[in-house]
C-alpha cells in the first residue's frame, strides 16, 4: 500500500524590517502592515463583487503613485479593503531569502490578528497592535509589549492572496521564439499602416458619403457643439466619479452609516443613519477639506446631503 502524507508547511511573518530567513521549504507569508494599506468601510452594496469595482477610486488620495492590486473582504456589516504592490511585496521578500518559488499561500496581518489582545512586538522599534478592528503599527516608545510576534501555531483564515509575476527568467530557446513574434508583429503594424493610408485617402475623397453614413452633421460648426455636449458629459461623470471617491472613502465613526446613495438631476444624494444632533461636524469638516460644496438637513437621527454638480 503507497501512504501520502502531507507535508507541513511552515508560517512567517514578514515585515520590511525583518531579518533574513532560512527558507527550505514551502512557507506561507503574512504580510506586516507595512506592506499594504487597508481600510474599514460600510458601503451600500449587497455583495463583494460590487465592491471591487471601487476600490481603486477609494484609495485614490491616500496611495503614492505606482501599480497597485486590490482586494476586500467582509467584515459583519462592513468591509475591510486592501491595496499593495505586488512587485514591491515579491523583491522585499526575495532580498529577505523568500522566493517566490517557496510560497504556498500570502496573507495579511489584519485577517490574521482580528482577535491580537495585546501588543506585540515585531522588532525593538515597533510594535503592532488592534484599533478600532484595524491591525496597525506604532514606534515601541508608544505602546508597551512583553512578547514578540509569534505565528508558529497560527490557524491560518481563508482570505490569501496571491501575488502577480512581474518578471520571468527568459532562455535562448524563448528569446528567439519571442524575436520571431516581433518581427511578426512589426509587418502586421506596417501592413495595418499601409492599409490605413490607403483608408484615409479614400475617406478624403469621399467625405459627402460618410456623413451621410455616419449620420454626422452637415457643417463642421455642428459636429464642434456636438463635441462640445460629449464633453461636458464628460466632466461631469469625472465630477461625479470624484464625489463618489470622497463619500465612500471616508471613514465614519461606528454605528454611523451611508444609509442611501444615488444620483439625479445632476445631484448626488447621500443619507447618512445613526447620527444625533451635531454628530455630522465632522462629516462637514471632512467635506470642506475636500473642497465639496454640499446642502444638507437633518431629521429624526437621519442627516440628508445633497452635491449639486
Amino acid at each position: 500500500m503507497l501512504w501520502k502524507f502531507k507535508q507541513q508547511v511552515d508560517t512567517i511573518f514578514v515585515d520590511s524590517n525583518s531579518a533574513d530567513f532560512q527558507v527550505e521549504g514551502s512557507v506561507n507569508v503574512i504580510l506586516s502592515p507595512s506592506l499594504y494599506w487597508v481600510k474599514k468601510v460600510s458601503l451600500p452594496v449587497k455583495s463583494k463583487r460590487e465592491v471591487k469595482p471601487l476600490l481603486e477610486s477609494l484609495f485614490e488620495d491616500v496611495l503614492p503613485a505606482g501599480r497597485y492590486s486590490y482586494e476586500a473582504y467582509k467584515f459583519g456589516d462592513d468591509y475591510f479593503i486592501f491595496a499593495y504592490d505586488d512587485k514591491y511585496i515579491l523583491d522585499i521578500l526575495a532580498k529577505k531569502g523568500i522566493p517566490s518559488s517557496k510560497i504556498n499561500g500570502v496573507y495579511f496581518a489584519q485577517n490574521e490578528f482580528l482577535n491580537l489582545k495585546e501588543p506585540k512586538k515585531i522588532d525593538d522599534n515597533e510594535v503592532m497592535l488592534l484599533k478600532d478592528d484595524i491591525v496597525i503599527l506604532l514606534p515601541a516608545k508608544f505602546s508597551k509589549a512583553e512578547e514578540r510576534v509569534d505565528v508558529s501555531g497560527i490557524k491560518l483564515s481563508k482570505n490569501r492572496v496571491t501575488l502577480k509575476q512581474f518578471g520571468n527568467i527568459i532562455n535562448e530557446k524563448s528569446l528567439y521564439a519571442i524575436v520571431a513574434l516581433l518581427i511578426a508583429l512589426l509587418v502586421l503594424v506596417a501592413t495595418e499602416y499601409i492599409v490605413t493610408l490607403n483608408k484615409i485617402e479614400q475617406i478624403q475623397t469621399q467625405r459627402g458619403s460618410i456623413f451621410t453614413k455616419y449620420a454626422l452633421k452637415p457643417t463642421m460648426m455642428q459636429n464642434r457643439s456636438l463635441l462640445r455636449s460629449y464633453t461636458e458629459i464628460y466632466k461631469r461623470q469625472m465630477e461625479l466619479r470624484k464625489v463618489l471617491a470622497v463619500v465612500l472613502g471616508m471613514h465614519l465613526k461606528s454605528k454611523h452609516k451611508v444609509k442611501f446613495i444615488a444620483y439625479k438631476n445632476r445631484k448626488v444624494i447621500v443619507h447618512y443613519s445613526g447620527l444625533k444632533k451635531g454628530d455630522e461636524r465632522y462629516i462637514e469638516t471632512y467635506f470642506r477639506a475636500k473642497q465639496l460644496h454640499y446642502s444638507a438637513r437633518y431629521k429624526n437621527n437621519i442627516w440628508y446631503v445633497e452635491m449639486k454638480l
